[in-house]
């Protein structure tokens, strides 16, 4: 089960279109297999590719087959990017991803591990830089669903969710952090921003940069317009049967919904003691 499909699923019953945006250092495959197929659900991953990263897959030329053809985006990234040059390419693609697209809501999976320090990643983003994608994407003012995701340095995992959850409240931060029982863990510099520890070389050269930038943009503009949906009457939350004399040996405070009820179904050839 992937918890952002299904939030994407429950956004669907409100919203013609749902903008998923993924900056974990790793390709959001889970979520993008999942709407392949659609035009209902644009994902745009900045991913680390190739060198036998984790998990492989988010090739630029994966755009989505079926009625999802150009609704998946793959920006596919090498060692060692640093803020500037992620933005070269963040905020004109997500600039093409809005105007062409038009969502009615983003659900953005703010992953931790693209900062630079972090155990598993490869990336040299700053805190400013990552929370920079954040800040871009608030400014077009469409409702947002902001999620945590990867990320393999504590410490820098909760400075970032912290910083970035400022950020979309508007509020400004002190950069000392306040004494409190995980203060040791911040050591030695007891602040909010650090700046990387370990320098990985920029592998993302200005050439490298154009040519990703130039085949994702001429990919969106493949997308003749905003599609279309006709929205059905949005479903409950949920359905609670009625109890009736033959639910006697059924526990009264489980609910089910109708699908859940349909799978426990029995069939003729299938052998099982308990469900």
């Amino acid at each position: 089960i992937n918890d952002l499909v299904l939030a994407i699923l429950e956004l669907l019953k409100y919203h013609p279109r749902v903008l998923y945006l993924d900056i974990d250092v790793h390709h959001g495959d889970g979520v993008e297999e999942a709407f392949y197929l659609t035009d209902r659900v644009m994902t745009v991953s900045f991913h680390k590719y190739g060198d036998y990263f984790f998990p492989g897959t988010g090739d630029v030329k994966d755009v989505g087959e079926k009625k999802g053809k150009y609704c998946s985006v793959n920006v596919p990234l090498r060692d060692g990017i640093d803020d500037m040059t992620f933005q070269r390419i963040f905020q004109p693609v997500m600039r093409k991803v809005m105007e062409m697209y038009k969502p009615g809501a983003i659900v953005l999976q703010c992953g931790a591990d693209s900062l630079g320090n972090d155990r598993l990643g490869c990336f040299s983003l700053s805190l400013d830089g990552h929370a920079e994608c954040v800040k871009f994407m608030k400014g077009f003012k469409v409702p947002m669903l902001v999620t945590g995701g990867g990320g393999y340095t504590k410490n820098n995992v909760a400075r970032c969710w912290a910083y970035e959850t400022a950020v979309l409240l508007e509020t400004k931060l002190d950069n000392h952090l306040p004494e409190n029982d995980y203060y040791e863990y911040y050591a030695p510099q007891y602040t909010l921003k650090t700046r990387p520890q370990q320098v990985i070389e920029n592998m993302n050269v200005r050439s490298y940069i154009e040519q990703i930038k130039k085949e994702v943009i001429e990919n969106l503009k493949s997308i003749e317009h905003a599609p279309g949906v006709q929205m059905s009457e949005v479903p409950p939350d949920n359905y609670i049967p009625e109890m009736n004399d033959d639910d006697e040996d059924e526990n009264p405070d489980e609910r089910l919904g109708q699908y859940a009820m349909d799978r426990n179904i029995k069939r003729d050839e299938e052998f099982y003691d308990t469900y």
